[in-house]
């Protein structure tokens, strides 16, 4: 493999070393579906138990004609949705560092589809390895407008 590839929507570096020439490369997931349940499951985790969620009758007299997903269900899914687009050999290990901007954008009515979308946008060396900058776009399937967009960091630690 060449220092850096893009096959089947996945952006792929052999080394952390050579994260720098993957900048500005872009790669697209699966759509998923958000289904019911999942909402539900996801209200009973977090307390959040908002009518606009989990009583469809309400919702669909309420503002977005359908119960929607929490904007914290479609940020928490970042890690299933984005994960497989970047691929880096010779990593140790791999931690997410964080999240410098969050949007959301609009609401994923239950039974929707969405999928990520990411661009790596920039690296830096830290003392434990590459620090890696990414925008992430959570599509939703029949919108223009994204669900959210987040600025994600992530730490690749190269092995010894």
């Amino acid at each position: 493999m060449s220092a850096h590839t893009e096959r089947a929507s996945v952006i792929a570096v052999d080394a952390v070393a050579d994260l720098p020439s993957a900048i500005g490369r872009t790669a697209t997931g699966e759509w998923f579906a958000i289904d019911q349940q999942r909402i539900s499951d996801f209200a009973d985790a977090t307390l959040d138990h908002q009518w606009i969620h989990l009583d469809a009758e309400r919702a669909a007299t309420g503002p977005f004609g359908a119960t929607v997903a929490h904007g914290f269900l479609t940020l928490s899914l970042l890690p299933h949705l984005a994960a497989s687009l970047m691929e880096v050999g010779g990593v140790a290990l791999a931690m997410n560092y964080g999240l410098d901007r969050v949007r959301f954008l609009a609401p994923v009515p239950a039974g929707s589809r969405v999928r990520a979308t990411t661009e790596l946008t920039g690296v830096e060396d830290t003392p434990r390895g590459v620090r890696a900058a990414s925008t992430v776009t959570i599509e939703l399937e029949g919108s223009d407008k994204p669900a959210l967009v987040a600025q994600t960091l992530a730490v690749y630690v190269p092995e010894s």
